[in-house]
């Protein structure tokens, strides 16, 4: 039997701030003789006894909300709701940031400074400093707007978001060769260990991840251990163009847009041969251009410094080329297709990213006003020093 989803920390500690406010407002309301009947003679009262009102009424509502995300949300995976999420995602990111010493606004500057120009070779040069200060930026703003899934996937009719996305990692899984529960795998590029965690329920494969970022390390195995999953996955840091383990020492190896962050496809996919025992599979899904991009055409051109910018990509590389650089490192290419053309696709893989004035749903940000309100609700955390400075900053430039 699998263990129940723990609640998050900051949650709890809400919790509890709530109900000791609340029951010492109401202890202080009865033992003084002045507990209000009606909003009415709440306004009669001296300010102390509205104080004391507001903090019990306030701390009864934030309560009850909570009491409802744990009902709609104590069977999910993660056992949290966008509440609970929202400020463990405020606790998190302020103990990050004390615990680093992470002045986020240089942070900032450094990565942008790597993406001035539309040449690559700066970025190719220092591209472990770009990745690793993308992902100390963004991986926060990631876990809550999108999941601990860091990749993209189409929908097919009747699909949910994380139904799509579960099925476009199993599916991956379906090229490894039939691998038996208890295979050694490796999950190249793991982020926080979304896909990882999931994998390892649906095949009982023992994986290991590698990423160039050590708060993800750290996010990762945290999360495998509210998961009760430590035994069978963990996240170690390191470069994938440098793997640290012995040759052969995995049954099967699978990246999702990952290796895309190497500036050399060929040594990225070399290591993974070395590492991969002899007759093993490699499966990967890869952010590519296609033959219809033209270097020549300045809008195309400009799509794709967006897109290396959004996604600290040192530089895109061509469909041919990724198939060149896999049978240049060794490998036997059995199946590539461009999965944008798949059929029966319900929503395309870019739909998330699209505006909704729906204001239940993620894309609601992507909107005027959603933007509008995600901005100055992060400048106004920022000025109360309830979010780390320059924070707004990231969410403008993803």
């Amino acid at each position: 039997r699998g263990r129940a989803p723990r609640a998050s920390p900051a949650a709890v500690m809400f919790t509890q701030a709530c109900t000791a406010a609340a029951g010492a407002a109401g202890l202080y309301l009865l033992s003084s003789g002045k507990a209000p009947t009606s909003i009415s003679t709440i306004l009669e009262q001296p300010m102390d006894v509205k104080v004391a009102a507001g903090v019990a009424s306030s701390c009864g509502l934030l309560l009850s909300a909570r009491f409802v995300e744990y009902i709609f949300y104590k069977d999910d995976q993660v056992g949290k709701g966008p509440f609970s999420q929202t400020l463990e995602f405020m606790a998190a990111s302020l103990r990050k940031t004390i615990s680093s010493k992470i002045v986020v606004n240089n942070w900032i500057d450094e990565y942008n400074e790597l993406h001035k120009g539309e040449e690559p070779d700066a970025r190719n040069v220092a591209y472990a400093k770009l990745v690793n200060a993308y992902y100390e930026l963004s991986t926060l703003f990631y876990e809550v707007g999108w999941g601990t899934s860091f990749h993209f996937s189409y929908r097919m009719a009747g699909e949910s978001f994380s139904e799509g996305m579960r099925r476009h990692e199993y599916y991956l899984t379906s090229f490894l060769g039939g691998l038996k529960p208890g295979s050694k795998v490796l999950d190249v590029g793991c982020g926080i260990g979304g896909p990882l965690r999931s994998i390892c329920r649906f095949t009982g494969w023992d994986v290991t991840g590698i990423t160039i970022n050590e708060y993800q390390v750290n996010r990762c195995n945290q999360l495998a251990a509210r998961q009760g999953l430590s035994g069978q996955c963990r996240a170690i840091q390191g470069d994938f163009l440098a793997i640290p383990a012995a040759n052969g020492s995995f049954d099967g190896v699978y990246a999702i847009e990952a290796t895309c962050h190497a500036p050399d496809r060929r040594k990225v996919y070399s290591e993974v041969y070395r590492v991969l025992k002899p007759g093993g599979y490699f499966a990967c899904y890869e952010w590519c251009l296609t033959n219809k991009y033209d270097k020549n055409n300045q809008y195309h051109r400009w799509i794709k410094k967006k897109i290396e910018e959004g996604d600290a990509l040192p530089d895109m590389a061509y469909t041919h080329e990724i198939d060149d650089a896999m049978r240049g490192s060794g490998f036997e290419i059995l199946h590539t297709r461009d999965m944008s053309l798949d059929p029966n696709q319900k929503f395309p893989w870019y739909h998330p990213l699209t505006p909704s004035w729906n204001p239940l749903v993620q894309r609601f940000q992507f909107n005027p006003v959603g933007l509008f309100l995600t901005t100055w609700g992060l400048r106004l955390l920022e000025f109360l020093w309830l979010f780390p400075q320059g924070n707004f900053q990231i969410q403008t430039t993803l």
